[in-house]
């Protein structure tokens, strides 16, 4: 049954590295999963480009877990030596745009979802969600289709971790922040120097440590990136802007930082926005333990997911390595998408049997 799967997996993969499916532009791989979906007496619902089912004895009394992963791509980049949209497969790798990121985990948890589809007395629902602008945390993607899934209890996000668990992600907040002074002539006793009033403030975001830390993180990261002030070298600035980039971990919320910074500097603060959360879940989780007596490791992801956009427990798990995201000539091993089957299966087992 899971070799069956498999091939069939790697079949509904080739087909969509076949298929562009850049962010925002995903239509016609959606067209695709829902077809896949048809065939397999799956029932899927769509949501822009999104696509979902529930398992077939779905139970409005019972918890949910969530199998989410994404369909969008990022651009192919320049260094590419093959066709992006070939799906290729030489000495065991299958090659193309999206396999690695994150193809591999989508079909790999939509198999999983199958295995368990008409199983009866499972103690969860389940729910499949195969979803839209994740590379660019669109918000026409797993935001905008979780108010339309009901009651969520638990979520697998299937990123490439090489079927290790990933038990907190970092947040991310880009602030931008204005210091104000007065314009003066650079050559007299006059106004006030607004890059100045900036520098006390960077020096902060530089040295400043939050009280708590994150157990698996450490401290919450903040680095100014950009700066921009000043018009011409006799005039003294009146207004210099910068750019925050912060990391935020699972001690804190992303309001709970910005009310901390906001305490302690003098400039104006703006969050770009507060949608990219942090996330942990417990090693005593019952799908972690089972992780762990699978022999997988646990660790801290430092890249941000659609888990970031989740307001529930959940973990980042997925076939594949994070290593080959985004590189020249993207490739997985079609070994790890049947060790992500089976692996899947065998943990999520634990749970809903």
């Amino acid at each position: 049954m899971i070799e069956t799967l498999a091939e069939e997996s790697i079949y509904l993969l080739k087909q969509l590295i076949s298929i562009p499916s850049f962010s925002r532009e995903e239509d016609k791989t959606a067209d695709a999963i829902e077809l896949f979906f048809k065939e397999h007496d799956l029932s899927p619902k769509r949501s822009r480009n999104n696509i979902w089912s529930v398992n077939q004895f779905y139970d409005a009394s019972k918890p949910t877990i969530l199998l989410n992963s994404h369909h969008d791509t990022v651009k192919p980049n320049s260094g590419y030596s093959r066709d992006p949209f070939s799906p290729d497969v030489e000495d065991g790798k299958l090659y193309g745009l999206g396999s690695n990121d994150a193809g591999g985990c989508l079909v790999s948890l939509i198999a999983t979802f199958r295995h368990f589809y008409n199983q009866k007395s499972l103690k969860y629902n389940l729910c499949i969600a195969a979803t839209a602008e994740e590379e660019i945390s669109g918000k026409n993607g797993i935001e905008s289709l979780v108010p339309e899934l009901g009651h969520l209890d638990f979520a697998i996000v299937g990123e490439p971790t090489l079927m290790d668990l990933a038990i907190a992600e970092k947040g991310l907040m880009v602030l931008d922040c204005v210091s104000y002074g007065k314009a003066g002539h650079a050559a007299r006793e006059e106004g006030e120097n607004a890059i100045y009033k900036a520098l006390k403030d960077i020096e902060w975001f530089r040295t400043f440590k939050f009280p708590k830390e994150s157990e698996v993180f450490g401290p919450i990261k903040m680095s100014v990136t950009v700066i921009n002030a000043g018009s011409q070298h006799n005039v003294v600035p009146a207004k210099c802007e910068f750019v925050v980039d912060v990391r935020v971990t699972d001690a804190y919320r992303n309001e709970e930082v910005i009310e901390i910074i906001k305490k302690h500097v003098d400039c104006e603060v703006a969050p770009r926005s507060t949608r990219l959360k942090p996330s942990s879940i417990s090693k005593d989780h019952p799908f972690v333990r089972a992780g762990i007596a699978l022999g997988k490791k646990t660790y801290g992801s430092p890249t941000t997911s659609d888990q970031a956009l989740l307001d529930i427990t959940s973990v980042k798990i997925g076939p594949g390595d994070s290593a080959r995201s985004h590189m020249a000539d993207e490739f997985i091993y079609l070994d790890e998408i049947h060790e992500g089957i089976q692996l899947y299966t065998k943990m999520l087992g634990k749970m809903l049997h």
